[in-house]
């Protein structure tokens, strides 16, 4: 399954024109209907629908198509008709010609003086009548799918994207952590012998006996307390395990995003344990690296459904 991002854009154009008639070959100047659908990232799913009058009617079904495939993000479905089209010669159709004679026999029979309709008064008057939702019930639906599928076709590119940057940015940190586990038992052994070098100096300034038993018994205690203090080995160990949770939620795809920001909050504060418990800056450096690929992967899930 595809990793989805919820950066989308989508925009499709039903051409507007009827089939020929069984009577021969016409041009209709219906208008011609668009649709797109775009979307940014957000923790909910945000629906929104700005419909010319004439598609009002359809916003239920268009959320509820919307709704079976996306759960995360700002989306926002415009859909309206192009009445550019309307420059073809138009054919009314038989029932608008209907009810423009029985308008105009209405008028007549209360106004005998009045002029009747002339042709062109007859194409621009039906030219000019609005369309009813009726009218796009076969074209609205089958043209929302396509433009469905072009935006989840959209969101699951950039979803893509984004999932191999994180991958890009796992490799280096993962390939920072195996820096440090070197330095791990170097580093402990090292604060080990520096404090019992310090005791026994201040041993000896105070006008103790550092050689007796007691005194490197404690001298060896504080300083296992402070090696410990300062070892990384098990935050090194939960900053990988988690590495290893964000690839297979990347491999495993669908709706990771929530999960994906968990693990990333747990990779930050592993980062900074390891920084605060640095005490070399070779070690130092490797946290403040590990900060910042760990950032520009939060802004990355941000964008993941």
């Amino acid at each position: 399954m595809s990793v989805y991002s919820m950066t989308g854009y989508a925009s499709v154009l039903h051409n507007g024109e009827d089939p020929p008639s069984a009577e021969g070959p016409s041009v209709s100047a219906r208008p011609r209907l668009s649709l797109e659908i775009r979307s940014v990232n957000s923790r909910f799913l945000d629906l929104s629908f700005r419909l010319s009058d004439e598609l009002r009617a359809f916003e239920p079904a268009l959320r509820e198509l919307l709704t079976r495939s996306i759960r995360r993000g700002k989306v926002e479905l415009r859909a309206g008709l192009d009445r550019s089209a309307e420059e073809a010669l138009f054919d009314p159709a038989p029932r608008l010609l209907q009810r423009l004679g029985a308008a105009q026999d209405k008028v007549l029979s209360w106004l005998p003086k009045a002029k009747p309709l002339s042709v062109a008064d007859v194409l621009r008057l039906a030219a000019n009548t609005p369309a009813g939702s009726d009218e796009w019930q076969a074209d609205v639906l089958p043209l929302a799918e396509r433009a469905l599928a072009a935006f989840l076709e959209a969101r699951s590119r950039e979803g893509e994207r984004l999932a191999s940057l994180m991958r890009e940015r796992c490799a280096a940190i993962r390939a920072l952590a195996q820096q440090a586990q070197p330095l791990i038992p170097k580093l402990v052994e090292q604060q080990r012998q520096r404090f019992i070098d310090r005791w026994n100096e201040a041993c000896g300034l105070a006008g103790g006996d550092p050689s007796s038993a007691a005194v490197q018994e404690r001298a060896l205690s504080e300083a296992t307390a402070f090696a410990l203090r300062i070892d990384v080995a098990e935050e090194l160990g939960r900053l990988l395990s988690h590495i290893e949770e964000i690839e297979r939620l990347l491999d495993q795809g669908g709706e990771v995003g929530k999960r994906l920001e968990f693990l990333i909050q747990e990779l930050h504060r592993e980062a900074n344990t390891l920084g605060s418990k640095a005490s070399t800056l070779e070690l130092t450096r490797i946290a403040v690296d590990m900060k910042v690929l760990i950032e520009q992967m939060r802004e990355q899930v941000q964008n993941i459904e």
